[in-house]
């Protein structure tokens, strides 16, 4: 209860009053006038009826205390025995606190962020957003229900921004072991067969370690080049070669140990980047003409690529038994470039070249063929000299080249054109100009006649006749090219024609780069979208299957994009390493940093909370009970600050916190009270005044 003003007049009237008044009853005091002071007591009176003294009363409740219960569902606690621990604890925590009508529990599932690439377990911020709009005071406790794997602990001496018990409730068995792998240091790249290089791994036991060593496959591009031993806890050495251009995916996969919390991060990835060193290329000329000039400006223009060209100067006509090494500006290396250090090259060219006599012996063709059957690359491009009698095509080197030419050369104006495989095909699928009749590019006009051609055929001439022919043998890869007049693209006969990016991609395929393979399953991740790639020159390959993390499979349509080529996209919930694949064709993918807090270690602890708690007088226990089930601690209210620990129980600072829900008043010279005290002090005076 209080006493307050709700004046009849404006206070500073009322205090103009006031001085009048008290220098009028001043004056006659000080003069000694007879009644002064009853005049005075009953001037005073008036002036507090004018100032209308009010008795006011407050009305108030009082509040409830707030108690956030923060629930850890980040990925560490989805194995199936944390889940189910948790959702019996979390039940039988609510029983608890619904004992208890003064306390209001705020609860507060914490998952990992939708489009977190590396996910952590953040339950203080969450703890923070939760009681953004509660004062300090009214906050009695905070119960975090975690496996004690939490990223954002605040230090001791950090500040909470409340003087409450921390407690802790933890999942998961005290005698937990989980056994993990992981990359220490690796390349982000390396040169494509090249020196080897080192990664180095490491196994980590988290718990209990079960001793011994553990196994650990080695995987490259889905193939597995090695298995070995490693001691948990030490540093282990891998030496390998990048065995293409463009990503490789290194996987390492550890063993299962059982009764492991988790097989989740038994794996790991490394993604390389594979780096060709200069292209050793060998371009054999059979004759200067217009079209060779075309070849070499390709090849000396990109910087990746070591041409080394030889054009044979002896017309086909010319036997005026000139020897040859008189004919040549040098002399052709024939046994060192065919014989000695003919693997040293990734792609040989035969521009025009027709067996002539001394020139190449017959052997040699037997050695390139060996050359290609071994993993070499040869491209053909051919002329009217194929169709000859000294054609390559009637030497050892005919039993790797995909068609046998028939003699004949056809010679009328044609547009090249892609064929059914061609819109399908990596190498000429999407052409710049392809995709109009005729195409939008200009006429060829010979090509040679062939038979049998063998591998794919992606473009065709005049009358629908092979034009570009691709094939594997063996190891390696052979393309023909049935024509000597791609040079009228490059000088713009009729429009020219894409002359660099067609001879541009037939020398990546030939090199086996992944992006030009035929049947190709690829996928990649932006943030945590899946991107699914499949090509293939056959008929709709149907749906890709997706294995997650957690051993979860799910079916993924795909779509066609262009001919050959089949995409999808889909958001993926999990973080981890994901396995897709497409009948015989597979490919793994991460999802999210590698090296994601998450999964650093998953066995449950009650170490980290327990500084926090043991300065709040908190307490941190674990939920499961000793029969295999769940047990929660009560829970001990408490008035006041918690200065004692209770090791047994949750304690809760009750607040004293009210609200004011209204004010009753009661006037003091209101009513017959106030007119009757002013009647009294007048009536005193008046009495005065009549003796």
């Amino acid at each position: 209860m209080n006493i307050g003003f709700a004046p009849f007049l404006p206070w500073p009237v009322l205090s103009a009053l006031a001085v009048v008044t008290l220098a009028i009853a001043a004056l006659a005091i000080y003069r000694r006038l007879r009644g002064s002071w009853i005049r005075a007591l009953a001037g005073l009176a008036l002036l507090i009826a004018l100032a209308n003294p009010v008795l006011m009363q407050e009305d108030r409740d009082q509040l409830t205390t707030i108690v956030p219960v923060i629930i850890d569902r980040s990925l560490s606690q989805q194995t199936p025995e944390r889940t189910k621990m948790t959702d019996d604890a979390l039940a039988m925590l609510k029983d608890r606190l619904a004992q208890f009508p003064r306390i209001e529990p705020r609860f507060v599932d914490v998952r990992d962020p939708a489009e977190s690439d590396s996910p952590s377990t953040r339950l203080f911020t969450a703890l923070s957003s939760a009681i953004a709009d509660v004062p300090p005071a009214r906050i009695g406790a905070a119960i975090f229900l975690t496996d004690g794997q939490i990223h954002d602990i605040p230090g001791v001496n950090q500040q909470l921004g409340f003087d409450a018990p921390i407690h802790g409730l933890i999942t998961g068995k005290p005698d937990e072991f989980d056994r993990r792998i992981e990359i220490v240091r690796a390349p982000r790249f390396g040169i494509v067969n090249n020196d080897e290089q080192q990664l180095i791994f490491h196994v980590v036991d988290d718990g209990k370690s079960p001793g011994g060593l553990a196994d650990v496959t080695i995987k490259m591009n889905g193939d597995e080049i090695a298995t070995l031993q490693a001691t948990p806890g030490q540093d282990t050495p891998f030496s390998f070669k990048v065995p293409r251009a463009g990503n490789n995916v290194l996987e390492f996969s550890v063993a299962e140990v059982p009764g492991e919390v988790t097989p989740t991060n038994n794996r790991t990835v490394q993604l390389i980047e594979g780096i060709r060193q200069n292209m050793r290329v060998l371009l054999v000329s059979g004759e200067p003409h217009a079209g060779e000039r075309a070849w070499r400006n390709l090849l000396k223009s990109d910087p990746s690529v070591d041409l080394v060209h030889f054009t044979i100067l002896r017309p086909p006509d010319k036997q005026d038994g000139t020897p040859i090494n008189e004919l040549s500006l040098i002399a052709f290396p024939t046994r060192e470039l065919f014989v000695d250090k003919i693997s040293s090259f990734d792609l040989i060219i035969f521009d025009r070249y027709q067996d002539r006599q001394n020139v190449l012996p017959t052997i040699y063709y037997d050695y390139m063929a060996q050359y290609v059957e071994n993993g070499g690359a040869l491209l053909v491009a051919a002329g009217p000299e194929h169709a000859a009698g000294n054609s390559i095509a009637l030497t050892p080197l005919a039993s790797v080249l995909p068609a046998e030419p028939t003699g004949q050369m056809i010679e009328k104006p044609f547009y090249p054109r892609l064929s059914d495989q061609g819109r399908k095909h990596p190498v000429t699928r999407g052409l710049d100009g392809s995709d109009t009749e005729p195409p939008h590019w200009g006429r060829w006009f010979r090509t040679v006649d062939v038979e049998k051609p063998q591998g794919q055929t992606v473009m065709v001439g005049a009358d629908s006749s092979p034009l570009l022919v691709l094939n594997r043998v063996g190891q390696g890869r052979v393309a023909m090219l049935l024509s000597d007049e791609g040079w009228l693209w490059a000088r713009g006969f009729e429009g020219g024609g894409p002359h660099v990016s067609l001879y541009r991609r037939i020398a990546h395929w030939l090199l086996k780069e992944p992006a030009l393979e035929e049947e190709a399953l690829t996928a990649n991740a932006s943030g945590r979208t899946l991107q699914v790639t499949r090509q293939t020159v056959g008929d709709d390959p149907g749906a890709a299957t997706i294995k997650s993390p957690s051993g979860k499979t799910l079916t993924l349509p795909l779509k066609q994009a262009q001919p050959g080529l089949y995409q999808a996209q889909k958001h993926m919930d999990e973080i981890g390493l994901y396995q897709i694949s497409d009948g015989n064709l597979s490919t793994l993918v991460h999802i999210g940093a590698i090296d994601a807090p998450e999964f650093k270690a998953m066995i449950s602890t009650t170490e980290t909370l327990k500084p926090l708690v043991q300065k709040t007088k908190g307490l941190v226990a674990r939920v499961a009970s000793a029969n295999g089930g769940v047990t929660v601690p009560q829970i001990l209210p408490v008035r006041g600050a918690v200065r004692v620990a209770d090791g047994q129980r949750l304690t809760v600072r009750m607040t004293d916190e009210t609200v004011l829900k209204g004010i009753n008043t009661l006037p003091l010279f209101a009513g017959f009270a106030g007119l009757a005290l002013l009647l009294f002090a007048f009536s005193a005076t008046w009495w005065r005044e009549g003796r």
